[in-house]
């Protein structure tokens, strides 16, 4: 690994326009372990590549210029490769110690592929091997050199994996289910002694009936109503301070580095003056995805998803119409409250009438339809494992945003709620 190498990948492989995704990987207790990093080249007519995943190597070299430690902040990063992109040099641009080298099932075991992976895994890196639906030869040759096995869940039957599940277990593989769809679906690999699960499954909607919120978000609903309201500085403070947990949380957060504030907010008035009240609205509306019952183990991994998709949604509508009064406020607020349904367990319909919005934020929530509906449906493509290519760069060119800004977008939205989830916690 020379200082030569971000320029021979670039040369040999081509930078091409792409977009960046990213998908979660949590362990048994619903605590994020890792990403699953998603690179998708975009459109221009000849997406084909002849080499498969190593057209991705330049894609890698510019996402790691951009800051791709940035993407995953604590976690673990999961990148596919290929066997090209195993033999080339463009590792230098990955934060090693935090990153899995991903690897098909299919791809040969051929002595060079397993040598390079072993002066890889010399330099901190790891491997995971996905597509794995049966033992083969050929898996077990790779065996020795991963730490990690992706089953998909779409196509293997539970018997043969918990045969297969014991056997890499005992070999000291974690296993990971990805393509979890469902709650219940991620409730059948737990059972199984699966270690990991990848998917947006969590924030599916599960409607329960008769569900209550806790005593914690009914206080921060309670408090949202008064700031939208025209109730006085003074009655919206004595409602913070009567919950301490509240008002401790709240001085906390807007305390991060992502307020931005170059002194220390050290008293609830004082909290309400600097910030204003769309500010405050925003603070409450993340304290609601944070579940005090959780404090201390992990973060709610629709926490990390709806603050990453809110301040997504807001750079862009910043981007497209920078001349708007308050239009990166109210897409923030689309954003956040895109996930409520799955956090509340009630219908989407049900909580635009509970929290009051306009009918515009109404829209895009429930029917994704508007010029914010565009941009939260545009959020939730690129989050989307597969098949999502068809929607994104039309999305794209329609809104007249290069690919290029796109990742750039992103990359400061990911930062952006890692930074806030390590204070809501």
């Amino acid at each position: 690994m020379n200082d030569t190498a971000p320029h021979a990948a670039l040369k040999d492989f081509g930078v091409r326009d792409f977009y960046l995704g990213r998908q979660p990987i949590l362990d048994r207790n619903q605590a994020l372990f890792g990403y699953e990093l998603l690179f998708r080249n975009a459109p221009a007519g000849a997406a084909d590549f002849d080499n498969g995943l190593s057209a991705t190597a330049a894609v890698i070299a510019h996402a790691g210029q951009l800051g791709l430690d940035k993407a995953i902040g604590d976690a673990q990063g999961f990148l596919n490769v290929d066997a090209a992109v195993i033999m080339s040099d463009i590792f230098v641009f990955l934060p090693r110690e935090k990153m899995v080298l991903e690897v098909h099932q299919s791809v040969e075991a051929s002595s060079p592929l397993l040598a390079r992976m072993a002066e890889l895994a010399g330099h901190g890196f790891r491997f995971a091997l996905n597509g794995v639906s049966d033992i083969t030869p050929n898996v077990e040759r790779l065996l020795p050199m991963i730490d990690f096995v992706k089953f998909d869940m779409r196509g293997i039957a539970a018997t043969k994996l918990l045969g297969m599940a014991r056997v890499l277990q005992r070999g000291g593989k974690k296993l990971i289910a990805e393509r979890v769809e469902s709650s219940v679906q991620h409730d059948e690999c737990r059972a199984l002694g699966l270690d990991y699960f990848q998917g947006f499954y969590f924030a599916q909607p599960v409607v329960i009936s008769g569900r209550k919120l806790t005593p914690s978000q009914l206080a921060v609903m309670e408090l949202m109503k008064l700031v939208t309201s025209d109730a006085e500085n003074i009655e919206i403070e004595r409602a913070v301070k009567r919950d301490v947990t509240l008002a401790l949380n709240l001085l906390r957060l807007v305390n991060t580095p992502a307020v931005g504030m170059r002194q220390q907010i050290d008293s609830v008035s004082q909290a309400l003056i600097v910030l204003g009240r769309r500010q405050l609205q925003r603070w409450l509306q993340i304290l609601l995805y944070a579940d005090p019952a959780q404090r201390g183990h992990s973060a709610s991994p629709l926490l990390m998803l709806a603050t990453t998709r809110g301040r997504l949604l807001e750079l862009l509508a910043k981007r497209l119409r920078p001349s708007q009064r308050n239009v990166a406020d109210i897409a923030f607020t689309v954003g956040i409250m895109s996930l409520m349904d799955a956090l509340f367990g009630i219908p989407m319909s049900e909580i635009v009438v509970q929290i009051p919005v306009s009918d515009e934020v109404s829209g895009a929530l429930t029917h994704r339809t508007g010029f914010f509906g565009e941009l939260l449906r545009l959020a939730e493509s690129i989050e989307q494992m597969d098949g999502t290519e068809d929607m994104v760069m039309p999305a794209l060119k329609q809104l007249a945003i290069s690919s290029d800004e796109l990742v750039q977008f992103e990359v400061a939205a990911f930062a952006w709620s890692d930074s806030v989830v390590r204070y809501a916690l």
